[in-house]
């Protein structure tokens, strides 16, 4: 069902976030995340531009690579920042590095606001680290499947119990996977 319409209005600000995943050759994923902040009108800057970031150009451009094994265990980490409102912005980039070592698991968005938080990071890559995380969970889930054999007498997959459809009361986890199913009584 799609949204309502809407009132009358005029653009301001266009915020695109792209991920991908990406399958290498020896065995490990790249996720990618990019960031492009524009605005549908001039703004001042007085690092940019003499003074002015035009109508579509971009405001914040920035990019977050991860490189994770099945086990979504991130064994490298890049930031890049291309278009900031200040210059110093880019000076955060390498804190980004402290990624390494970490694991998408339940809890990694808490770790990552306390090593990107306030002044030890920069909030735009901060943010992306949320949508970085799904898509890595996304790209490898296939793979992490067949890895687990989601079969009678295996633990419970990560995914359960983490929203409606995932619930092992809902009618998804009865159909195709009972073996996990609660049923109602």
């Amino acid at each position: 069902m799609p949204l309502s319409p809407p009132a009358n209005r005029t653009p301001q600000h266009t915020r695109t976030v792209i991920c991908k995943g990406f399958r290498r050759e020896d065995g490990l994923w790249d996720i990618e995340g990019h960031l492009v902040d524009i605005k549908d009108h001039d703004i001042m800057s007085k690092e940019r531009n003499d003074g002015k970031i035009p109508a579509g150009e971009a405001i914040h451009d920035m990019a977050l690579r991860i490189t994770i094994d099945l086990d979504l265990n991130i064994v490298d980490a890049e930031a890049s920042m291309d278009f900031t409102p200040f210059e110093y912005c880019k000076g955060i980039s390498e804190a980004y590095k402290k990624l390494i070592g970490l694991q998408i698991k339940p809890g990694f968005t808490k770790i990552t606001k306390t090593l990107f938080s306030g002044d030890s990071g920069c909030t735009h890559l901060l943010e992306l680290l949320g949508p970085i995380a799904t898509s890595a969970y996304q790209s490898t889930y296939q793979d992490r499947e067949k890895e687990s054999n989601w079969t009678a007498g295996n633990a419970l997959p990560d995914v359960m119990n983490t929203c409606h459809s995932w619930s092992q009361k809902s009618p998804v986890v009865q159909k195709h996977w009972p073996h996990f199913a609660i049923f109602n009584e």
